[in-house]
C-alpha cells in the first residue's frame, strides 16, 4: 500500500513533466521556425515607381504619447474647400508616399488630408515593429488629437487602403469609431480567413508555426516574443530605406482587423469600400457577398480595369474616390 502511495503519484509526475518538456520544446521549434521571404511582386512595386510624386510635401511630425516623433504629409485643400478632412492611411509594408496620388486628388477636390507614416513604416518608429497590441489605434487618436487642434469641428473621413484598409475597419469598431463621420475601405485585407483573399496573391509570407506558436503563449499569458518577426513581404531587395520587408507579431496583429465579421457588424457610421475589379491579390468580386453578409448598409464599388496598387494611383481611380469623398 505505501508503495501504491509513493509510486504511483511519482510516476504521474514524471509523465506530467515530461509532456511538459516535450511540449515546450515543441513550442520552442515552432517559434524558432525561420520566416521565408518571397521574390518581389512586381505588379505592385511598378506600380507604385511608376507614380508622378513631384508634387509631394516633405514630412511634418507630432508627437504621439508616448514621446514619439511620428511623420505625415499634410496636403491643404485646393480650388473650392468642402469643409471635409481626410486621413489616408497606406498599406502594408509602405508609407504615405504610395498613397500620394491619392492624397493629392483629395486635396484637388477641396479636401484637407494628411497621409501618416503609420508606426512601423517609412519615418514613424522602429521599422517592422511597435511596442504593444493597440498602439497604432493610440498613434491615430493622437493624430487626430493634433489635426483637431486647427480644425476642432470639420467632419473626418478615415480611409485605409489593403491592410490599412483592414486596420481602419477596426479603428471603425473601435471606442475612436465616433471621431470620424465616415470610413472608406480600399481593396482592403480582411484577414486570413476571409472569402476575398486571392490563393496565388504572392505579396505576404506568414510564418504559420511561429504564428500558431505565439498563439499558444498568449493564451498562456507570456508576451515573451512579440517582437519576433511573423511576417515578409516581396518586396523589392534594395527596398529597405523605405520599406518594411518584415512585421513583427504584434504589429501584424495591430495593422488588421480584429475578425472582419466582428468588426463590420460593429459599424455604426457610414462606411463604403472600394476596389479594383482587376485586384491581383483581392477576389473583389467576393467583396460584396463577404461584406453584405455581415453589413448590408456598406456601399461596395468596383473600379473596372485597375488593379490593387492602382487603386490609389492610377487617374481614373483616385479621381473617383476623391469625388466621392468630397460629394458625399
Amino acid at each position: 500500500m505505501l508503495n501504491w502511495l509513493v509510486f504511483v503519484p511519482l510516476r504521474f509526475l514524471r509523465w506530467a513533466f515530461a509532456l511538459a518538456g516535450a511540449l515546450a520544446l515543441l513550442l520552442t521549434l515552432m517559434i524558432a521556425t525561420p520566416l521565408s521571404h518571397l521574390p518581389e511582386l512586381r505588379s505592385v512595386s511598378e506600380t507604385a515607381r511608376a507614380v508622378d510624386r513631384s508634387t509631394m510635401p516633405g514630412l511634418d511630425h507630432f508627437t504621439a504619447r508616448d514621446g514619439t516623433l511620428l511623420s505625415y504629409r499634410h496636403y491643404p485643400a485646393r480650388g473650392t474647400a468642402t469643409g471635409k478632412i481626410a486621413i489616408l492611411v497606406h498599406g502594408s509594408s509602405g508609407s504615405s508616399v504610395a498613397v500620394h496620388a491619392l492624397a493629392d486628388a483629395l486635396a484637388g477636390h477641396g479636401v484637407e488630408t494628411y497621409a501618416p507614416d503609420i508606426r512601423g513604416h517609412g519615418s514613424s518608429g522602429t521599422r517592422g515593429d511597435i511596442a504593444y497590441l493597440g498602439q497604432l489605434d493610440d498613434d491615430l487618436a493622437d493624430l487626430v488629437a493634433e489635426i483637431r487642434k486647427a480644425a476642432p469641428n470639420a467632419p473626418l473621413t478615415l480611409l485605409g487602403h489593403s491592410a490599412g484598409g483592414g486596420f481602419v475597419l477596426r479603428v471603425a469598431s473601435s471606442p475612436i469609431k465616433d471621431q470620424f463621420a465616415r470610413t472608406v475601405l480600399l481593396a482592403p485585407y480582411l484577414g486570413y480567413d476571409a472569402p476575398t483573399n486571392r490563393p496565388s496573391g504572392n505579396w505576404a509570407s506568414p510564418d504559420i508555426p511561429r504564428i500558431l506558436g505565439l498563439i499558444v503563449l498568449h493564451k498562456l499569458g507570456i508576451a515573451c516574443c512579440d517582437a519576433l518577426p511573423t511576417l515578409a513581404f516581396a518586396v523589392p531587395l534594395d527596398s529597405a530605406r523605405i520599406l518594411a520587408a518584415t512585421y513583427s507579431d504584434r504589429l501584424m496583429r495591430n495593422f488588421a482587423t480584429r475578425g472582419y465579421k466582428a468588426d463590420f457588424a460593429a459599424v455604426t457610421r457610414p462606411m463604403t469600400l472600394i476596389a479594383g475589379a482587376e485586384d491581383e491579390l483581392m477576389l473583389s468580386d467576393k467583396f460584396a457577398d463577404a461584406v453584405h453578409a455581415v453589413a448590408p448598409n456598406v456601399d461596395v464599388k468596383l473600379i473596372d480595369g485597375i488593379n490593387h496598387m492602382q487603386i490609389v494611383s492610377a487617374p481614373k481611380a483616385v479621381a473617383m474616390i476623391a469625388d466621392d469623398v468630397a460629394t458625399r
